[in-house]
């Protein structure tokens, strides 16, 4: 039986489709890497204050989450931050959060209900310690900040949590050596903007968009934080641990920065869930995150720094079930 041998453009045709599949192969073992039906239902995302970096990245997500399971249901559900996203997950009132490491731990710590269920999802990016003050305040350090009004956070917020434990390592107590204002993200910049309090802080991923708009009109500076600081930070036992010194880089807020890094301090953010969610649901959910890196992250900049080489790393939880088997799933 002759053989047809075809010829060189023939050949060229076949092997350009031959590479073709091979590719599409790939790109949908990417976009469908579990090979299965999505999973259904419904769950409760616990997210953050309105104009902070959690509320807007679990809006986009939830659209992604959409895509990939359109029989997914997700309930978004306003908090005062990551101390009551902890809270939230470890007694069921929520199924994912995103809470920093230090409130995570600090929960831990304190034997709180539920503790021992957390389970780490994916390490996202990192939140920035960001004190702020008028264009023309007097306030140049944290030692500063003395009797003055000061908005610490919400009650239950990580920014409530590390901006205590900032002023204490300046040597402040934050309920008699200020004057404690309970504002957020949302409220924070236009109270500074009135006259009403004399500087707030904020923890958040860079930029935050409730600053955003103050920062166009050049309103407010940043005070720095610097490495003494965070060395006693350190002393303040394990739940302090987290905090690392670092630079705000001068790209946060260009207006304001005018090309200037601002020493100050970094803590990470988790994904996190509880043991007992379903692990197939965990997996989808894990694999959306780290696919939609790039679309998020063009609109919340901060996402655009998960990483699947370091997601896995969600000290102090353990991974969850889930996550674990998709992080396998896609290992070179």
């Amino acid at each position: 039986m002759s053989q047809v041998i075809p010829s060189p453009g023939r050949r060229r045709a076949l092997q350009g489709a031959a590479a073709g599949a091979v590719v599409l192969g790939l790109l949908l073992w990417w976009l469908l890497p579990l090979g299965e039906k999505p999973p259904t239902g419904s769950i409760v995302f616990s997210t953050g204050t309105p104009r902070g970096v959690y509320q807007e990245y679990a809006e986009r997500l939830r659209n992604e989450l959409g895509r990939d399971m359109p029989g997914l249901r997700v309930k978004l559900l306003q908090s005062a931050g990551s101390q009551e996203n902890v809270q939230r997950v470890a007694t069921g009132r929520a199924d994912f959060t995103i809470a920093a490491a230090d409130a995570v731990e600090t929960y831990a710590l304190a034997h709180r209900p539920g503790a021992g269920g957390l389970r780490g999802v994916a390490r996202l990016y990192d939140d920035y310690v960001q004190l702020v003050v008028a264009r023309g305040s007097t306030i140049d350090s944290v030692a500063d900040l003395r009797h003055k009004r000061v908005a610490t956070g919400l009650p239950d917020s990580g920014v409530r949590l590390i901006a205590h434990r900032v002023l204490r390592a300046a040597g402040i107590d934050p309920d008699r050596d200020i004057t404690p204002v309970a504002d957020g993200i949302d409220t924070g910049p236009a109270r500074l903007a009135q006259g009403r309090i004399d500087a707030f802080f904020w923890s958040g991923g860079l930029p935050t968009k409730g600053l955003a708009g103050l920062a166009r009109k050049s309103a407010f500076r940043f005070v720095p934080i610097g490495d003494d600081l965070v060395a006693r930070l350190h002393t303040g036992g394990r739940g302090a641990r987290y905090y690392r010194a670092t630079n705000m880089p001068e790209s946060a807020y260009p207006a304001v920065q005018h090309g200037s890094a601002v020493p100050t301090i970094a803590v990470s953010n988790l994904l996190v869930t509880r043991e007992d969610v379903d692990p197939r649901l965990t997996e989808w959910v894990t694999h959306t995150v780290i696919r939609s890196r790039d679309g998020i992250g063009a609109h919340v900049h901060s996402a655009q720094l998960v990483d699947l080489r370091t997601a896995i790393y969600t000290d102090p939880l353990a991974l969850h079930e889930g996550a674990r088997r998709y992080y396998r799933s896609v290992k070179p």
